[in-house]
């Protein structure tokens, strides 16, 4: 356990140069697009980024079981229940209650519950997709940058963020929101079902 703790922290350093890099990016070209794009489009973004992510994240996590353990039933439940869990902690669980914090006053909206076919049916795509590519690694541009706008498009659109303070806590929030669900999801979860060890990064390797 001591030993899985430090290989989780490990990769949460290596994560967070990256993550906090993306983050600030995404609030600048929202900024951008908010002073030439004079309609809400906020939520309708949203609605398409998070299902977005439910697939990204599904794939990887069914990608990494069938690796492993090559049986199509369980790396697709795998792939599933770990795409909603931490796509639902991430792209709302965590901004809403940051926003709390922050006193954002934001409006709990979970798609899960709302429109839970379309949320299921994403992680079913991205598990099959997952076992059929064989997929164990998306570019880690393409799952953080999912995950940083859906979150911050969370915010954006059922937070009072309309302000430099508010794009300040923002920035604070979705970084939290993003490193530790998609570093638990990517690294942690899947090995969790199969029982095996978390694979060493090459700077671990590197120093043996």
């Amino acid at each position: 356990m001591k030993r899985r703790t430090k290989e989780v922290l490990h990769e949460l350093k290596h994560h967070a140069p990256f993550t906090i890099t993306a983050t600030i990016l995404a609030v600048l070209i929202v900024v951008i697009l908010k002073f030439f794009i004079k309609k809400t489009f906020e939520e309708g973004a949203f609605e398409i980024l998070h299902p977005l992510h439910i697939i990204a994240s599904a794939l990887v996590s069914a990608g990494i079981f069938y690796k492993y353990k090559p049986k199509a039933i369980p790396a697709i439940f795998v792939g599933i229940i770990s795409a909603i869990i931490i796509g639902s902690l991430s792209d709302i669980i965590f901004p809403f209650f940051g926003g709390l914090v922050f006193g954002l006053h934001p409006k709990f909206h979970l798609p899960l519950i709302e429109e839970p076919i379309m949320i299921l049916s994403s992680a079913l795509v991205g598990g099959i997709i997952g076992i059929i590519t064989k997929t164990t690694k998306l570019p880690h541009l393409i799952h953080v940058g999912l995950s940083v706008f859906a979150s911050l498009f969370y915010l954006l659109a059922f937070s009072t963020t309309q302000s430099i303070l508010g794009f300040i806590l923002a920035i604070m929030i979705v970084f939290i929101a993003v490193i530790i669900p998609c570093c638990v999801s990517d690294i942690l979860f899947p090995f969790f079902f199969l029982g095996k060890k978390i694979k060493q990064c090459e700077c671990c390797q590197n120093k043996c």
